[in-house]
Parts: structure tokens; C-alpha cells; sequence
């Protein structure tokens, strides 16, 4: 059996931000170069709903976008409403002396930089590998080479995330854990090696529910961990389990859909039942991390969803029915969110 309550000795936050922060250079020249947006705020100050409106863009994109510049300090928000700062005034709108819009004008070349105008635009996913005809994420992880690759990738993370969330949840009071749309099942993996009382389940669509099942296995995990197959937006969460774990995973989806399985763990768990949203998040008042804004841009590019504020969920999990929701860090840029069902 695999030890999985080992830490690392180095910290892995500066390789994942490589990865992770990919398409925020390729962002802000959509916006400097193909939007103008600079000088078009320079001259028209907005809240987010007239940005979309007056320059044909989508809402969950301008979010994203509009936290990536505030955490870069190149926009502020006051009342609602969206200002340059000193530091985009002077650099990225014509006619001042230190004009560098120029700079990124061969970001226009680049397929990334044209799929973010599009996810501007329309709102809608790019492909998961960009100028090419892959489709986006989700419908690519119904195939089982890619979900094999795909999952192996998150699972890499997951070894060296998966301790450090075990170690921030108190979990002596429950028993059975749900790990939902648990990819190869390393968080359950995590969490019952630190928790020796706990049992856990992983759902999964196929394919992903066979690599669950190998990679549990491999790991010696089987006789504390199961898989079951299961579409958590066609069916009801399984009944019988304490806890309510999604890692990494809310955030493939927009808010209406966060806020219909948010509805859906509530409606599942018992009584004093727990909900752990494991993840990167967007801080309360959406100014940065800057790590997790540029995170966010890449997700918003290959998914359906973003990294979502600290405030948003707090709202989603109270609409929701859940109550005491407390927030902590993790490792990695990541931290947890845990709420309790009344």
C-alpha cells in the first residue's frame, strides 16, 4: 500500500504556476491587442455588465479577465465600476510616452490568442489543444486515450495535494466519503490513508471509472476505496455517506451548474453532513491571488467554468442549505472550503 501521508521537501507551487498561468500573457493581449480595452476604458470607466454589452463579450469570460487585470494592478474596481490604474494608463493606452501595446502584437500569430477572443465573445470552451480540431474538455474526456492522459496528469498533482488536504480536514465524526467526479480517485486515496476509520467511494462517468479503478488498485487502496459509475448531472448523488468531497472539480462548470450540484449534495447528505470543496479560489473580493486569476483564465479557456471567489461559493453553499462554511489554506495555490448541512 502506497503511503500517501508523505509530503514532498521542496515546495511545487512555481512548477504548477508555469502550467497553470499559461494563457494569462495570452489574455492580456487578446485584450491589449485584439479589444483595444485599455483605451477603451481609459475613455468609458464600466461595471462588468456594460464592458460585455458594449463590447460584445460574454459574462464569465469578462469576469475572468477583469479579476486577471485586477490582480495584475492594471484595473481597479470602485463602486461596481472598472478604472484604469497609473501603471495601464501609462503603459498600455496610445499617446502616453511609454506606450508597450505594441510589444505583444505578435501574440495575433498565436492560436491561443485567437481562441481567447472567441471565449470572450461567445463565452463558449475552446478546444483542451488549441489550432487544432480537439474538442473542448469535456466531450475529449469522453474518449478513453485522452481520459487515461488527462487523468494521469491531475492524479501527478494530486500525490502532493492530496496530503496536505487530509491534513486540514477534522473528519473523527464521519465515516463514508463521496469523492464526486473524483478523476483516478487520489483524493479518496489521500484522505482514507490519513483517516484510517474512513471509507470512501469515488463516482465517475465512463471511461474515467476504469482508470479510477486501476489506479486505486495499483495503489492497494481497493479494500478502503470503490468506484461507482454515475452522471452527476443526470442523477441524483448516492445516498449513505457523511461527506461530500469535490476536488477540483466545481470548477469545470459555470455558476448555474456549481449552484444545481451545490443543490444536490445538500439534498444527499444527512444531517450534520459535510461538504468539502477542495480547489483554487478567487479571494473574497476578487482582486487576486494573482497564481489563482491566471489559473482561472486558463480554465475558462478549455472549460465551462473558472476558479471561483471565496464569496461566490459562500453564497452558492448558503443558497444551498449548508451552514458554518470556513475556509483554509492548503498547498499549491489550492485551499478548502468546508460547510456543514443543519
Amino acid at each position: 500500500m502506497d503511503d500517501l501521508t508523505r509530503f514532498p521537501k521542496a515546495d511545487p507551487v512555481e512548477i504548477f504556476r508555469n502550467r497553470d498561468g499559461l494563457y494569462a500573457p495570452e489574455l492580456l493581449a487578446a485584450a491589449t491587442i485584439g479589444l483595444d480595452f485599455f483605451s477603451w476604458l481609459a475613455q468609458t470607466p464600466a461595471d462588468a455588465g456594460t464592458i460585455c454589452a458594449s463590447l460584445g463579450l460574454a459574462a464569465r469570460p469578462v469576469d475572468v479577465m477583469l479579476t486577471l487585470f485586477t490582480a495584475m494592478g492594471l484595473v481597479q474596481e470602485k463602486g461596481g465600476v472598472f478604472h484604469l490604474t497609473d501603471a495601464s494608463r501609462e503603459f498600455l493606452v496610445p499617446g502616453s510616452p511609454w506606450f508597450v501595446a505594441p510589444y505583444f502584437s505578435s501574440f495575433r500569430a498565436r492560436p491561443v490568442y485567437k481562441d481567447l477572443l472567441e471565449v470572450l465573445r461567445t463565452g463558449k470552451p475552446a478546444g483542451w489543444i488549441s489550432g487544432t480540431a480537439e474538442k473542448p474538455w469535456a466531450q475529449a474526456m469522453e474518449s478513453d486515450a485522452f481520459a487515461e492522459q488527462f487523468t494521469a496528469a491531475m492524479d501527478s498533482r494530486g500525490v502532493i495535494l492530496g496530503p496536505a488536504l487530509a491534513r486540514q480536514l477534522d473528519l473523527q465524526a464521519h465515516h463514508r466519503l463521496l469523492d464526486i467526479a473524483g478523476g483516478s480517485g487520489i483524493y479518496a486515496c489521500c484522505l482514507v490513508s490519513a483517516h484510517r476509520h474512513l471509507a470512501a467511494t469515488v463516482v465517475e462517468k465512463p471511461p474515467v471509472d476504469r482508470v479510477a479503478r486501476k489506479g486505486i488498485e495499483k495503489r492497494g487502496y481497493s479494500g478502503q476505496v470503490d468506484v461507482i459509475v454515475g452522471d452527476i448531472f443526470s442523477e441524483d448523488l448516492p445516498a449513505g455517506y457523511d461527506v461530500h468531497l469535490w476536488s477540483n472539480a466545481l470548477h469545470d462548470w459555470d455558476a448555474p451548474a456549481v449552484q444545481t450540484l451545490l443543490v444536490k449534495s445538500s439534498a444527499t447528505l444527512p444531517s450534520g453532513g459535510m461538504i468539502v470543496i477542495h480547489d483554487e479560489h478567487i479571494n473574497r473580493e476578487k482582486t487576486g491571488p494573482l497564481a489563482v486569476a491566471a489559473y482561472s483564465a486558463f480554465l475558462m479557456t478549455i472549460t465551462e467554468g473558472k476558479c471561483y471567489a471565496v464569496s461566490e461559493l459562500e453564497s452558492f453553499l448558503k443558497a444551498a442549505g449548508f451552514a458554518g462554511v470556513e475556509y483554509r489554506t492548503t498547498t499549491g495555490d489550492h485551499s478548502v472550503i468546508t460547510a456543514r448541512k443543519p
